[in-house]
């Protein structure tokens, strides 16, 4: 059977989504909109097998790799292979994956004689407790909890949370324009190349937002959008995925209010939280674990060797 390789696109949800579901996986990767937003950054392609397994192909750099394979755990090894078949006999090339989840590979046991297992540790995903960040409760979090008040206080009667949808697209982009150009004149350590990517990427969600069933919210004052936030849900393992979350930095108390109001609004239901990956940033390193992680989804570089 033939590898039949195709890019993604929003009305591929329907189709990969169930996919995403088979078994436990902690990382942002684990639901499709983040290989969504990520899919001309990586060249992001896919390949349905058997109609029991979804297969990666991703280009960057000159680069192509693979992710782990979405399927039932009971199943991984052979979906494994088969993509590393499609490496080896149709591309011609050692099998690379990145970003593999821990779980996989301790249902893979690879042989070390045959494969290098590389941790990417500026990838790792900060896992935290949900209803500590929806409640902000207790000492670890007087300083979240302060800065919140602070905001209450200042803006008592002008604020308002809000759930966005397709219909505030104009207001996003606006946002999302002013919010690139305060970053762009900082002084950020931040890779702008991927942060545009990252734009781009927010652009074709809020293009497609009604396909994708993404979740939004926005926090408002004085009637102007000055935050918003878009976040997956992991059913399987009760795990709200924080993808993006923007807001004006000069409103003291404002990430930590809409990151909080955004749990309790729209993931009530979720026992623990995946803000991704602090991408070896010093600025975001601080920033995470400022929020009191308990854990982490740690991820792999496989290599054939």
């Amino acid at each position: 059977m033939d590898w039949n390789f195709k890019k993604i696109d929003a009305h591929d949800i329907a189709v990969l989504t169930p996919f995403f579901g088979l078994r436990s996986n902690l990382t942002c990767d684990s639901v499709f909109l983040d290989s969504y937003l990520w899919k001309d950054y990586y060249d992001v392609e896919y390949c349905i097998r058997d109609g029991r397994a979804v297969e990666w192909k991703m280009k960057m750099h000159g680069e192509t790799f693979s992710a782990m394979p979405l399927c039932r755990q009971e199943d991984l090894e052979y979906y494994f292979n088969d993509t590393k078949k499609y490496f080896n006999e149709v591309l011609g090339r050692k099998l690379s994956i990145y970003l593999a989840d821990e779980k996989s590979l301790e249902i893979l046991k690879l042989d070390p004689e045959k494969y290098e297992v590389i941790e990417q540790e500026d990838a790792a995903d900060y896992l935290y407790d949900a209803e500590s960040l929806r409640t902000l409760a207790g000492r670890k979090y007087h300083k979240k909890k302060n800065h919140v008040n602070a905001f209450l206080k200042e803006y008592e009667g002008r604020y308002e949370y809000k759930s966005l949808s397709c219909a505030d697209k104009k207001e996003i982009l606006e946002f999302l324009n002013a919010w690139m150009l305060a970053k762009e004149e900082s002084d950020s350590d931040e890779d702008m190349e991927s942060l545009k990517f990252e734009i781009e990427g927010i652009h074709n969600i809020l293009d497609n937002l009604c396909e994708l069933r993404a979740k939004m919210g926005g926090i408002y004052i004085d009637g102007k959008l000055e935050a918003f936030t878009i976040g997956s849900y992991n059913e399987l393992d009760r795990l709200a995925i924080i993808h993006i979350e923007k807001a004006n930095h000069m409103i003291r108390g404002l990430y930590a209010f809409i990151n909080q109001q955004f749990l309790v609004h729209e993931f009530g239901e979720a026992v623990l939280v995946n803000r991704e990956d602090d991408v070896g940033l010093e600025s975001l390193r601080q920033a995470k674990q400022s929020y009191n992680p308990i854990g982490f989804a740690r991820k792999f570089h496989v290599i054939e060797k």
